[in-house]
């Protein structure tokens, strides 16, 4: 095909596409030290230079400069990379990697033709749905009829979901149950007050997959913030934070969906923007470099970045864990890696973990490696996904531990998986962050939000 990898015209499409893309100068700040190599998850599990942050960094450098034809390989190696950043806190350089490996996908993805399949599918995704919020509860709506209808009994019990490739088989069994209301719907409204003083204003990001399958946790979230002292904004007009469309070369329609975002809480008025999913948090905490060539929007996307914090944050700053209830049972924790990578929180977590009375706190054996969700990493690159969860789970499983917590929900569905997939089923359960504080709270009078 003449516009296939590996064809003079391709190559030099992309590498123009490259040329205006990448940041340049941040290619050739990469020493080629390798420290970036033992914090790689593929890597570790490969072996090859070319799947290192620095052999990427080298490939992309060699196709910008000319010196080397993009072809599939190339371009598999770029989407091996499961984008967690744990190669940026080790970087003496200072690198971001996050941000090269996002331009180069979108270079690629301006260049690339996909089958009409593939096509269909990243636009429905990427442009119908998840910019679209209620398109997204109509989705939670068909889900839960699906799981509450006794549909999802009949297709079990008929065999019928074996068509589906195995990760999605694992997916569908540890799936929670969806909602098709979001949580505006819950409280009656978009502003819930502080019980007793205000201390912040604080404006919630819900998230477009977190309000569908993990409203719960959303729920729980305002139910904690209020009760700390918190009124809870959630602003109307947000959309989805545009991670996913980063992630997968779809950059401009990210920006659209930043700038939607900022205008949203910049009008809401708030001292504080909180997160609860670590991959959304580190979205929205780089809005002001992913508009900061928008003359129109650089300024009000740096006073958004500057209010990002994870919900962790500001509990650990808030609440008074002396009033909780006691826990008697083993805890260890799963840390998300743009949690920790991008927004670099990695000690509020542990120390609420730590705080709960009677629990017994266990440190993860590299629990701060990816677990190889990363999105939609576990579906597309499925090999790789499960290589790195069964190890992760080899670590869990060492731990003996009751309760596996995480604060992202990408990840806590990979830990679902994992734990059903080892067979640690009834001795073990994994938790978002957020509903195992809401269970340890005591409140006499907790904040009456209906059910």
């Amino acid at each position: 095909m003449p516009n296939s990898p590996g064809t003079e015209w391709w190559s030099s499409v992309l590498k123009e596409a490259l040329v205006k893309k990448l940041d340049y100068d941040e290619l050739s700040n990469c020493m080629r030290c390798g420290f970036c190599q033992p914090a790689c998850p593929t890597f570790r599990e490969t072996g090859y230079e070319a799947a290192s942050p620095r052999g990427r960094i080298a490939l992309m450098k060699a196709v910008a400069d000319g010196v080397m034809e993009p072809d599939k390989d190339f371009i598999d190696q770029m989407n091996l990379c499961l984008g967690c950043r744990a190669c940026e806190p080790v970087c003496p350089a200072g690198v971001p990697y996050g941000q090269l490996i996002e331009q180069t996908r979108e270079a690629i993805e301006e260049v690339q033709e996909h089958p009409w399949w593939v096509k269909a599918v990243r636009k429905l995704a990427f442009f119908h749905l998840f910019p679209h919020q209620k398109h997204m509860y109509r989705l939670g709506g068909l889900l839960r009829f699906y799981q509450r209808s006794g549909v999802q009994k009949v297709l079990r019990k008929l065999g019928v979901l074996s068509i589906l490739p195995k990760q999605m088989r694992e997916m569908e069994a540890i799936m929670p149950e969806a909602s098709g209301r979001g949580i505006v719907d819950f409280f009656g409204g978009t502003v819930i007050p502080a019980v007793g003083e205000r201390k912040y204003r604080v404006g919630m990001f819900h998230g477009c997959i977190m309000d569908v399958l993990f409203n719960e946790t959303n729920r729980n979230t305002v139910r904690l913030l209020s009760e700390a002292g918190c009124e809870v904004i959630i602003a109307p007009d947000q959309v989805c934070c545009g991670a996913l469309h980063a992630h997968s070369g779809e950059r401009e329609q990210a920006r659209n969906l930043a700038r939607k975002n900022v205008a949203a809480f910049h009008k809401a008025d708030v001292d504080i923007i909180v997160s609860n999913a670590g991959g959304c948090g580190a979205m929205l905490l780089e809005y002001n470099h992913l508009l900061e060539k928008d003359a129109e929007w650089k300024e009000k996307a740096h006073w958004f970045a500057s209010r990002v914090k994870d919900i962790s944050e500001i509990l650990a700053l808030l609440v008074e864990p002396k009033e909780w209830q006691s826990l008697p049972q083993r805890i260890t924790y799963q840390s998300s890696c743009h949690l920790r990578n991008g927004m670099k929180v990695t000690k509020e977590p542990v120390s609420l973990l730590q705080a709960i009375p009677g629990a017994t706190y266990v440190q993860l054996r590299e629990g701060d490696r990816c677990c190889g969700s990363a999105g939609i990493y576990n579906l597309v690159q499925s090999e790789m996904a499960g290589s790195l969860l069964d190890e992760k789970m080899d670590h869990v499983a060492a731990t003996q531990a009751d309760i596996l917590v995480t604060s992202n929900p990408g990840c806590l569905l990979q830990m679902k998986a994992g734990i059903h997939r080892a067979g640690l089923e009834g001795k073990m359960e994994a938790v978002h962050i957020v509903d195992l504080l809401a269970r340890v709270q005591q409140k006499e009078k907790p904040l009456s939000i209906p059910e």
